[in-house]
């Protein structure tokens, strides 16, 4: 590979805000190259989600994601609606996503016998990040779920609902039901401010703490709440009923603290938070450990633990949790040059040879320095080494710093 063909343009000095400029057009070009994964699929293909009219209302930029047409901007534009997030509260229309239920007395064993996670101790009204793998130890796709006693509430990424929900009925339809729930939407209201907006709705859902969830109801529909999301920031999750969705955003978007905010701005917040997006940064090709989302594999599903193994790739997973087998990490990186660097530019160590590749990068509008994610080989993975990304053909010098670039705000209580 000889590069990635991004932005090499450097900042001037000029008049006419150049880093508005530079961020906006790294912004749209990474959604342009299919940064966020989406799809190609004519217009007449497309599905579209419960808010799709609210969308054209307030003057969405709309374009094809995971086989949905959805909103990557509103007229405040990407900048804008990045930093509002961060003061303030976001809401995101995230009905893309797959939304199911696993019912059964058997469904925390059966769900756990396809992830290195432990499920079966989670306690009712705990969530949880988890990661369907492949028999070779890789990523099917990156999910959340809940104990919500009756059942396991799950969340999937929206490109992969259609093979996740059919990989889960052929591994585990036997011990327990698999019930896709398409009628329901989702709505993603982040920001340090959003709490403060959705309790004046929703009375209660200040009990709740990072990475819990409970029912709650709205104008008579039901709704299920997680604190959680996708940007680094405090915030909440909404399950809603999708013949309630476009009230219900109408409602949190009158309250003074909220603003829509697009796929665009998600992806710049989630870059900067340091997590992962299936489809760039972890895919088939990726094991967990190699990923850097040891965290996620609980002591108990481990070498020595209670409940060892018993997960797709087991054996390569747990030998690289041991350190065998490793020889790539996924790191964090910062320009030392204020030149943006995309997905999938070549890695060089300072002696020109590769060692890697980028797989997210873009202007980090909060921390104002070009940042990227990407994978390098183990020896070159350490805070403060430097290696150059090439873009455009010219090397960039990056250093490997830590993850997340700006950091999280999540309300634990």
């Amino acid at each position: 590979m000889h590069g990635c063909a991004g932005e090499s343009l450097r900042y001037q000095g000029q008049q006419g805000s150049p880093q508005h400029r530079l961020v906006k057009a790294a912004l749209w070009r990474l959604l342009e190259l299919k940064v966020l994964s989406s799809t190609s699929s004519p217009p007449s293909d497309l599905l579209i989600t419960p808010l799709h009219a609210l969308h054209l209302e307030l003057g969405a930029r709309m374009v094809p994601f995971a086989g949905y047409s959805m909103p990557v901007q509103y007229p405040a534009g990407l900048m804008a609606e990045h930093l509002h997030t961060r003061q303030s509260a976001g809401l995101f229309d995230v009905s893309h996503m797959g939304q199911l239920k696993l019912v059964g007395p058997d469904a925390a064993a059966a769900f756990e016998s396809l992830m290195p996670v432990d499920v079966i101790d989670l306690p009712v009204g705990k969530q949880r990040y988890g990661l369907l793998l492949t028999d070779e130890g890789t990523v099917i796709d990156d999910l959340m779920f809940v104990n919500r006693d009756a059942d396991i509430f799950v969340i999937v990424n929206g490109a992969c609902k259609a093979g996740d929900i059919a990989h889960m009925q052929q591994k585990i339809g036997a011990r327990c039901r698999v019930i896709p729930m398409p009628e329901r939407a989702l709505l993603a209201l982040q920001g340090p401010l959003a709490m403060q907006a959705l309790e004046r709705l929703v009375s209660g859902v200040e009990r709740l703490v990072f990475m819990t969830g409970a029912a709650f109801t709205w104008n008579g529909a039901d709704l299920f709440i997680t604190r959680s999301g996708y940007t680094g920031e405090d915030g909440f999750e909404i399950s809603v009923p999708g013949d309630a969705a476009d009230a219900l955003a109408r409602a949190l978007l009158s309250q003074p603290e909220v603003k829509p905010v697009g796929l665009g701005a998600r992806n710049s917040l989630r870059l900067e938070a340091g997590l992962c997006l299936y489809g760039n940064d972890i895919d088939t090709t990726t094991t967990p450990v190699e990923s850097g989302l040891n965290w996620a594999m609980q002591k108990v599903r481990r070498t020595g633990g209670a409940r060892e193994g018993g997960f797709p790739g087991a054996a390569k997973v747990l030998a690289q949790l041991s350190g065998q087998g490793l020889t790539r990490k996924r790191v964090g990186l910062l320009a030392l040059e204020r030149v943006p660097v995309r997905e999938h530019c070549e890695l060089q160590n300072t002696q020109g040879q590769r060692i890697g590749e980028t797989t997210s990068g873009l202007l980090g509008p909060n921390i104002d320095k070009p940042i990227a994610m990407g994978y390098v080989g183990a020896e070159f993975a350490a805070l403060g080494t430097r290696v150059n990304a090439i873009v455009r053909g010219k090397p960039v010098p990056m250093e490997v710093v830590s993850m997340p670039f700006v950091p999280n705000r999540y309300y634990r209580g």
